[in-house]
């Protein structure tokens, strides 16, 4: 089976819960670091699926590796090679695929409920996943491409996740490990301080919800993986 390619684009935004996901499945699996210069690949073809970690900057911001992930993605997406995003990963599929990224109104910076939309794509990828918590860290939300169907919403952000055939787009992340919440805590401490918004919760406050929090998103996050996974190309 060729391997799952996993984009990282920031240093302490690998692939996290995805990774012993995919380890426990049998599936290979091939990190590429952008944020460590590694190039982005020309052919997706190479891959059973492509993955899409999240990032601080934008995928408006003038970044040399950005056009050549969005051509990758319309790539993919030509030859139903499934391709899965994660906040910033869901953005760069929104871009690639049609839609837009704005700024949102509401910034969403720790815990925060997200449900299911009552559509059959909802159901075909959640199955029984009522609401649940999510973890968010996002400024920014992604509008829906043509022929999308949005699964997931929030309080303050509609587009929590849409589905395109055989790809998923998230705004929120499923993937947290409970490293990765200490560490973003830490890193992201000023961005939090100087946060004006309703939907941004306290580094304390982040952490302790998260052992309570994190089996649940655990279980929602493999059932959409187990989804995901029936469409890689052997």
């Amino acid at each position: 089976m060729k391997p799952v390619a996993i984009f990282r684009h920031a240093e302490t935004e690998g692939p996290g819960h995805l990774a012993l996901f995919l380890d426990r499945q049998g599936i290979p699996w091939q990190l590429f670091a952008i944020d460590n210069g590694t190039p982005v690949p020309v052919e997706a073809a190479d891959f059973s699926g492509l993955v899409f970690m999240g990032g601080p900057m934008s995928v408006n911001d003038d970044l040399p590796w950005i056009p050549p992930v969005l051509t990758l993605i319309r790539q993919a997406a030509q030859k139903q090679i499934p391709v899965l995003g994660h906040c910033l990963g869901g953005q760069l599929m929104a871009k690639a695929l049609g839609g837009s990224v704005t700024r949102t109104p509401v910034k969403e910076i720790g815990w925060g409920e997200v449900t299911p939309s009552d559509t059959p794509e909802a159901a075909l990828w959640l199955g029984e996943t009522g609401p649940f918590q999510a973890f968010h860290w996002h400024g920014e939300t992604f509008s829906l491409p043509a022929g999308a169907t949005r699964i997931l919403s929030s309080q303050h952000c509609p587009n929590q996740a849409f589905v395109l055939g055989p790809h998923l787009a998230m705004q929120c992340h499923v993937e947290m490990t409970s490293d990765m919440i200490r560490t973003w805590c830490a890193v992201g401490a000023d961005e939090i301080a100087q946060a004006d918004s309703p939907a941004v919760q306290s580094p304390g406050e982040i952490e302790a919800l998260s052992p309570a929090r994190l089996p649940q998103l655990h279980q929602a996050a493999e059932t959409l993986y187990s989804h995901w996974i029936q469409g890689l190309a052997t």
